[in-house]
């Protein structure tokens, strides 16, 4: 593994992070999702609270950087802060002040949900590629049936889907894995599967996706990391990144993400 690389560009350092991480021993492997789904952090957190959310010892994510390509976290923020200057603001900044205002009182949390919401909405427009979104809405318009497979926290973007999807008479099949049954054999050539799910991606929609793939289906993916193990399988990925507050993540990106694709396959077909 060549540690001497120094990624230029955000970009290089996604395309690095996806090379490293399949190799990575369990706590730089979870150094490396963290940062994947966490990137607007890195530019304004300590090495310490980057190693609390990935749940490591601050030495540990000290080597991560290093196997990166830098020579400590200091120099693997730089290259952060400098893609963001004159254009990022500091969301991490206005939601420590909204903490400080009483974050246990229901008008408290509303704040800090609010704000939580409106960047990740805002930050749709820097990670979902317009191009990348009008070939997965074209692979959804051409398919039969649209499968839908999202679980546990993507659940309710998955039956939103479902239900927009039945709204405008698109035939979909909502994938809800009750009773362990997958409904693999339902999936016919000429269909496609539009799946959703986040780190750390459940088990079941990953083997619906890898499934589908293995007979040339075509798979929409709605996810949230540069490392995405759906990545590897040849799925068309939308990225969508939710900025989180106490560990509780919004669907706030997703769902717009969700009712875009939703319409603009319902205008395509009709």
């Amino acid at each position: 593994m060549n540690e001497s690389a120094v990624p230029a560009t955000v970009k290089a350092f996604e395309e690095r992070l996806l090379e490293v991480s399949a190799s990575l021993p369990k706590r730089l492997r979870q150094c490396a999702d963290y940062v994947a789904a966490n990137q607007d952090r890195i530019a304004v957190s300590t090495v310490a609270e980057m190693a609390e959310g990935a749940g490591v010892q601050p030495s540990a994510f000290m080597r991560f950087c290093q196997i990166m390509g830098f020579s400590g976290f200091s120099e693997m923020q730089r290259l952060f802060r400098d893609s963001y200057v004159g254009g990022w603001p500091d969301y991490a900044t206005r939601l420590d002040h909204l903490r400080e205002k009483g974050k246990e009182s229901g008008g408290g949390l509303l704040a800090e949900f609010v704000e939580a919401g409106r960047a990740s909405l805002e930050s749709l427009l820097k990670t979902v590629d317009p191009h990348e979104l009008d070939e997965a809405v074209s692979i959804l318009a051409k398919a039969d049936i649209i499968h839908i497979i999202g679980l546990r926290r993507s659940f309710p973007v998955a039956s939103y889907l479902a239900y927009a999807f039945e709204k405008m008479k698109v035939p979909a099949m909502l994938h809800s894995a009750v009773g362990k049954l997958d409904n693999q054999s339902a999936i016919r050539p000429g269909d496609a599967v539009l799946a959703i799910t986040f780190s750390p991606y459940t088990a079941e929609t990953v083997d619906l996706v890898t499934a589908a793939r293995s007979r040339d289906i075509p798979v929409v993916a709605l996810t949230d990391t540069a490392v995405s193990s759906l990545r590897k399988s040849g799925a068309k990925l939308i990225s969508v990144t939710e900025v989180d507050f106490g560990a509780f993540r919004s669907l706030s990106a997703t769902l717009c993400v969700a009712i875009t694709l939703a319409v603009a396959v319902g205008t395509q077909r009709d």
